[in-house]
């Protein structure tokens, strides 16, 4: 049997169960009874009398153990039949200050006297995070806490104890241990937001829900540690009353307790709302606090007024779009908002819908606006009825103003109207051809302006054709010219001039009228012949030619036509006939068996069906030639048929031959004369030019005596700065001229003997053009280079002035010797 025990320093009860008889008892008591002697469990109905009973067993156990086990055997003593000991839970009060660890129970088996026993513990808080907060004392089975507890960390504990022996050998079944946490009011409560936004219309009843509060309690919610109430601890402004809301202590509804919300007074109030815990005891509970904003809502309860109650304005005619006057209202409702947007319309004095009004998003204003003209001969005022409301209706119970109606006076001016015609476009229909001079008709335009007197003058606007003219005081339009139906300048029959009315007025003003005149076809033009020429084979009977007609008037004024041949000169008739087709085509061919090739102008008179017809005489171009047997014209033929005879023929084709031979020999006696030239300018053998060619020397030099030679005197100096800044034209013979070197022209590989003259023009061209090449145009400097030189001076090298040496043959070397010949000849000038 294993015996549990608890601290008697707790002071906490400790309950057993068995067989459905609980026992309470406490330390003390335990002790007390103990001491006297006196048995904490009751006789059971089934003990028998004069038997040990099951308490002083337990009475003879130390006085803070427990036992949960038992074993006995006696048939006399208490014997478990189907239940377990049941023990109590543990209870163990958070934040406790110690000393740690502290005892909680102790657990014995009642084997311990036999063997040797050791206790354990499992669960979370032993052997489960949070780890070791629970540990029991192996050998003596006393269990502790070790640090303080916190409820709303964790609220209960789940233990196992085990007893096994010094094997592991399971001696006790294991039993529950159950540790509860003792809460402690150790927690204020907390609001969910610290501040809170409700809202609530103006003019609301007593009683209005405005909005929730909540605050939480970490403490048990069932103890008075966690049960909330709250309350109201101030408002601002306390207007109109200082208690214009109340809060449901326990569920935190705010709801007003007052009339009086009037969103043009207050716009907001401030109300802190205090939680408190121990079910609101002030003086045992915790506290805290928290700020509810609510807002005013506007409703409509204020209708526009107008700020006066009439208005005027003024307006030129035939103006829209204007501005013609500014209607302002007063509205104490929110601004912005539809209670406060001012919806204006006119209820009378516009039936014709002249005006509206429209409403300035940012002033509230009214803006009388013309939307469609009007006219100072007509209305020269206005005099309008207007009312404004809002957009959102207005609240129940409030009824509009008086002053939501206002009157507005709209003058309108008169202004120089320009003349009209009261017929645009107009459209009169006559025959074309009318003669010069002739009166159309009389087109005049009307003067708005009934109570101005203004003169109007007339004028062309537009006249293509140049063939109208209007009477400036009056409008009657003449005819400058004959009207022609065919022009250009008609379209769909129809001719459009455009004129202008202006009158006399400050500043004056003008009209535009369009005069639109339909003109009748008569028969005024005669019928062309089509085609105008055509080709025919020589004998009859192989192809006719088709001929109709085109004519420029209308119908009736054009066909059917009349196709005939005249009857002079009678060889027409004879050599010709027409057939008629249709009323638009008919055939032309050949009368007579065989006629001679050639081209004959065959006239021919049509004739439409006008009334009166008329009638032209067309010449027709025909080819007659000789046909092949599909009856084309052959080639031949085509040139016979042009005119030309066989002779003329064959002159022109020996024309031909000598102009080809012309041509011929002045090509041959071209290359022939360039061949010349070239020839001529061959100076040398081809094959004696030794320009560009390698010349290969066997000497070697004179030996190791030549090794005395300075040769740094001959290598390019590495430093071209003094040959740079050197001035233009002071240069030694032996630097290297800076800048591009000349491009010499290449030689062919194999040239021809007439090139080379051009190869030596072009070498020619290019040295002269090289500045570079010697012998340099520009002042030489030569380097001293010591004294005790072997060599005579230069300068005593005199030329020679012998008269032995001849120089004749200069002149034979052609004109580029010439100058040198004449130097050193001793032409006819010595």
């Amino acid at each position: 049997m294993l015996h549990l025990s608890h601290d008697s320093s707790s002071g906490q009860p400790l309950i057993f169960l068995l067989e459905f008889h609980f026992i309470i008892a406490t330390d003390k008591e335990w002790n007390l009874r103990k001491k006297q002697n006196i048995s904490l469990f009751p006789p059971l109905p089934n003990q028998q009398k004069g038997k040990k009973n099951m308490s002083a067993d337990l009475l003879q156990q130390p006085s803070d153990t427990l036992l949960p086990w038992r074993h006995h055997q006696n048939p006399h003593g208490l014997r478990r039949q189907k239940r377990d000991w049941v023990i109590p839970p543990i209870n163990v009060p958070e934040n406790s200050r110690g000393p740690f660890p502290q005892q909680l129970v102790r657990i014995r088996s009642d084997k311990d006297s036999e063997i040797h026993i050791r206790y354990s513990i499992t669960g979370v808080g032993a052997d489960q995070p949070p780890m070791e907060v629970f540990n029991i004392d192996p050998v003596s089975g006393r269990m502790y806490v070790t640090r303080p507890m916190d409820r709303e960390e964790r609220a209960s504990y789940h233990l196992r104890a085990h007893a096994v022996d010094m094997n592991g050998n399971k001696v006790e079944n294991p039993i529950d241990l159950y540790i509860y946490v003792i809460d402690m009011n150790d927690n204020r409560p907390e609001f969910i937001n610290q501040v809170y936004n409700g809202s609530v219309d103006e003019g609301s009843k007593p009683g209005t829900y405005v909005m929730t509060v909540t605050a939480n309690d970490a403490d048990d919610s069932t103890t008075a540690n966690g049960m909330v109430r709250y309350r109201i601890v101030t408002q601002s402004p306390q207007s109109p009353s200082q208690n214009m809301f109340t809060i449901n202590s326990e569920t935190g509804d705010i709801v007003t307790v007052a009339a009086g919300l009037d969103r043009e007074k207050v716009q907001q109030y401030t109300v802190i709302v205090q939680a408190t815990d121990m079910e609101g005891n002030l003086n045992f509970g915790l506290s805290n606090t928290a700020t509810a904003i609510i807002m005013v809502t506007d409703v409509n309860d204020n209708p526009p007024e107008f700020t006066a109650s009439t208005y005027s304005g003024e307006v030129p005619e035939n103006r829209v779009e204007v501005v013609v006057a500014n209607l302002t209202v007063m509205d104490r409702d929110q601004p912005h908002s539809p209670n406060w947007n001012a919806v204006y319309r006119i209820i009378s004095g516009d039936p014709s819908g002249h005006f509206t009004i429209r409403t300035d998003p940012i002033t509230n204003e009214g803006l009388v606006t013309v939307v469609r003209e009007v006219d100072y001969e007509m209305n020269r005022a206005f005099m309008l009825t207007v009312m404004v409301s809002n957009q959102a209706p207005l609240a129940s119970g409030i009824q509009m103003s008086f002053q939501s109606t206002a009157g507005v006076t709209i003058s309108v001016t008169d202004v120089n109207e320009a003349p009209y015609f009261p017929t645009n476009h107009k459209l009169i229909r006559m025959e074309e051809g009318v003669p010069t001079g002739t009166a159309l008709m009389t087109f005049s335009a009307v003067d708005p302006d009934r109570f101005m007197q203004q003169a109007i003058r007339y004028s062309k606007l537009s006249d293509p054709a140049n063939w109208l003219n209007i009477n400036a005081t009056n409008g009657q339009i003449t005819t400058a010219a004959v009207l022609d139906r065919e022009s250009a300048y008609i379209k769909n029959n129809v001719y459009e001039a455009t004129f202008l009315a202006a009158d006399n007025g400050i500043p004056p003003a003008s009209g535009t009228g369009t005069l639109q005149i339909y003109l009748i076809d008569i028969n005024d033009n005669a019928p062309e012949l089509q085609p105008k020429d055509s080709q025919i084979c020589e004998r009859p009977n192989l192809n006719v030619i088709n001929i109709t007609a085109a004519d420029a008037d209308i119908d009736p004024n054009v066909g059917p036509f009349v196709f005939e041949l005249p009857s002079v000169p009678s060889a027409i008739r004879k050599n010709w006939t027409i057939t008629r087709l249709n009323g638009d085509y008919a055939q032309l061919s050949l009368r007579i068996s065989y006629l001679e090739a050639g081209v004959y102008d065959v006239p021919v008179i049509v004739t439409d069906s006008g009334n009166p017809p008329l009638f032209n005489m067309s010449i027709i171009k025909v080819k007659v030639c000789p046909c092949d047997e599909n009856g084309d014209c052959t080639t031949i033929g085509a040139v016979a048929a042009a005119g030309l005879g066989t002779g003329a023929i064959i002159a022109i084709l020996i024309c031909i031959i000598i102009l080809l031979s012309m041509v011929l020999l002045f090509v041959v006696w071209m290359k022939r004369r360039e061949k010349e030239r070239h020839t001529k300018q061959l100076l040398i053998d081809p094959e004696d030019d030794v320009r560009d060619n390698i010349l290969k020397y066997d000497e070697e030099g004179g030996g190791e005596e030549d090794q005395d030679y300075d040769l740094s005197q001959l290598q390019q100096p590495e430093n071209m700065d003094h040959v740079m800044n050197k001035a233009n034209g002071v240069r030694r013979v032996d630097e290297r001229p800076i800048g591009a070197e000349p491009q010499y022209p290449i030689r062919p590989v194999i040239p021809h003997p007439g090139d080379i003259g051009d190869f030596i023009n072009e070498g020619l061209r290019a040295a002269d053009n090289d500045p570079t090449a010697p012998p340099y145009d520009s002042l030489l400097v030569f380097d001293y280079e010591g004294s005790g030189s072997t060599a005579g001076s230069v300068s005593s090298l005199n030329s020679s002035s012998s008269g032995d040496q001849d120089y004749d043959y200069l002149n034979d070397w052609g004109p580029r010797f010439k100058k040198l010949a004449d130097m050193y000849g001793g032409g006819e000038d010595d």
